[in-house]
């Protein structure tokens, strides 16, 4: 480490992002001589071209693109390293926080994030991606480099966690499905079509897990890692799918699709904020996870007074 010269991470960021030495040298203030040489020594430092010319334009080795997370990753913790500060205060802070979670988790929680940080952090950068199963496998040591991760209970052991929100689940199926009236049956989830979100062995949506246990094997015709996708590839179509409580409203909005209550009692979901335990005594990451916490019981809230807005049928 002591060989190595950091400025060549900023450098290695740029030149994988733009895929271009004239745009890297633009993006960075700099001479795209000096780039040139930089790029130089890049590639004898990982004996790899990082970028070749195909026609008229540069594509990333293989090599490049599994360095191109890892790099983002690294200038995330060496910005966090140096800004630190003795004692943590939101209102002058320019930490930024990165957070992995699903389109679903940053539909709910997003907005009410962003809306305490206005408030309270104006400074504060807040970094929220999508995670992928490959994620979820390797969660221990992704935490490494992230602040956190939102995934429900169920997943990952053994790592310390926040409780954020709860939710129940619903059935998705379109308007004009001719085979499903008011509600649906344990018939019908066995007989018509699927949309399925994360399929696979370490990702998967627990009520979907619990049909098969059940007994019901459903007729999965689309897999798709998003939930607010789902409305997509149900519309016009005999398709069903299973979405969270919370997130029907948002993907029936259009009218194309409808939500119906689940004819089993589905397992209800508990989403939680997930980080490393070297983070357990630090103040930036508490305050982080209070911000958290606060948006949840928000949603919370909405979601009471909500149900006490509806009119009672009885009356």
């Amino acid at each position: 480490m002591l060989n190595l010269d950091l400025n060549l991470l900023v450098s290695l960021h740029h030149l994988l992002r733009e895929r271009s030495v004239t745009r890297a040298a633009q993006r960075m203030s700099l001479g795209q001589p000096a780039l040139s040489a930089a790029l130089a020594r890049l590639r004898r430092h990982f004996g790899d071209q990082l970028l070749t010319r195909v026609g008229n334009h540069h594509e990333l080795t293989p090599l490049a693109v599994r360095l191109r997370p890892r790099t983002e990753a690294a200038l995330a913790g060496i910005e966090r390293v140096f800004t630190s500060e003795p004692v943590f205060d939101p209102g002058t802070s320019q930490a930024t926080f990165r957070v992995l979670g699903s389109d679903y988790a940053m539909s709910l929680l997003g907005g009410r994030v962003g809306r305490l940080l206005a408030e309270r952090a104006p400074n504060v950068r807040l970094r929220f991606e999508l995670h992928n199963p490959s994620v979820i496998d390797t969660a221990a040591e992704v935490l490494r480099d992230v602040d956190a991760l939102l995934l429900p209970h169920g997943f990952l052991a053994d790592l310390p966690n926040l409780d954020v929100f709860s939710d129940t689940w619903s059935c998705l199926v379109a308007t004009d499905n001719p085979h499903v009236g008011e509600t649906l049956t344990m018939e019908h989830l066995a007989e018509l079509p699927w949309v399925l979100t994360y399929h696979s062995p370490s990702a998967f949506t627990p009520a979907a897990r619990q049909l098969q246990m059940l007994g019901i094997e459903p007729n999965v015709q689309v897999v798709v890692e998003s939930f607010l996708a789902l409305p997509s590839f149900i519309a016009g179509t005999n398709r069903i799918a299973l979405t969270q409580t919370k997130l029907a409203p948002l993907l029936t909005a259009g009218g194309e699709v409808r939500a119906l209550p689940c004819p089993y009692d589905a397992v209800p979901l508990v989403e939680a904020l997930w980080w490393h335990p070297t983070h357990d005594n630090d103040p930036e990451h508490a305050w982080l996870r209070s911000i958290f916490a606060e948006a949840g019981q928000q949603l919370a809230d909405t979601a009471v007074d909500a149900h006490h807005r509806q009119p009672d049928i009885r009356d």
